[in-house]
């Protein structure tokens, strides 16, 4: 039987997992806004999601490990952690800014190059999961990990499993069900503008997370 404050951090991590992404659009929306402008089907759409929050939560894994291994204290990474935060907020804010301009520029072009086109298309899903990869998980390591590695090695995967689990889980439900909604939508007439209006609404989430701490 697991010990009783192993179960108290597991119940936490499920808790923290689903309201840390909820409440952070950054989990989310740009998955939304960029699969609607490259038409990406459902299935590339949930597989390049689940990636970067991998990628999200690993990044977070191994900071914290490496802690735990040498015995940092934790104000030591939480300091790491935001700035880490600083870089992938001012990353998305200027992913959003030049995919703004670049999506304007498209809008009002008669004939565009097909190539360039596809190279950017090919870009797009790394540059997000770079951005994923800088993004810190607050909560997990202060919170989560290392209380739970002071129970026992167990305790820390059966926590951290959870809370990766459940982020993930809930960042895939939100885009693919927001996906599918958003293809309902008369939007036939901005069609020519949807680049522009995903680069704009990456921009603001960047702006969201860097200045008003959502």
């Amino acid at each position: 039987m697991l010990p009783k404050e192993i179960l108290v951090l597991t119940a936490t991590a499920a808790s923290i997992g689903f309201i840390h992404t909820v409440l952070g659009p950054d989990h989310y929306i740009p998955f939304i806004v960029i699969a609607k402008a490259r038409k990406w089907s459902m299935f590339k759409t949930g597989w390049v999601t689940f990636l970067c929050g991998l990628g999200h939560i690993l990044s977070s894994v191994v900071l914290g490990i490496i802690g735990i291994a040498l015995g940092l204290a934790v104000i030591k990474l939480e300091a790491l952690e935001s700035f880490r935060g600083n870089i992938a907020g001012w990353a998305l804010i200027a992913f959003g800014l030049i995919y703004f301009a670049w999506g304007l520029r498209r809008a009002f072009r008669k004939t565009h190059s097909h190539l360039h086109v596809e190279e950017r298309t090919n870009l797009t899903p790394w540059i997000l999961f770079t951005i994923f990869v800088f993004g810190p998980c607050e909560p997990l390591i202060p919170i989560l990990m290392y209380p739970a590695a002071k129970s026992s090695i167990f305790g820390l995967i059966l926590v951290t499993a959870v809370f990766g689990t459940v982020t993930i889980g809930t960042m895939m439900t939100i885009v693919l069900i927001s996906s599918l909604g958003v293809n309902f939508l008369p939007l036939h007439r901005f069609e020519r503008y949807t680049h522009a209006l995903a680069g704009a609404t990456i921009c603001l989430c960047g702006v969201a997370i860097q200045f008003l701490g959502l």
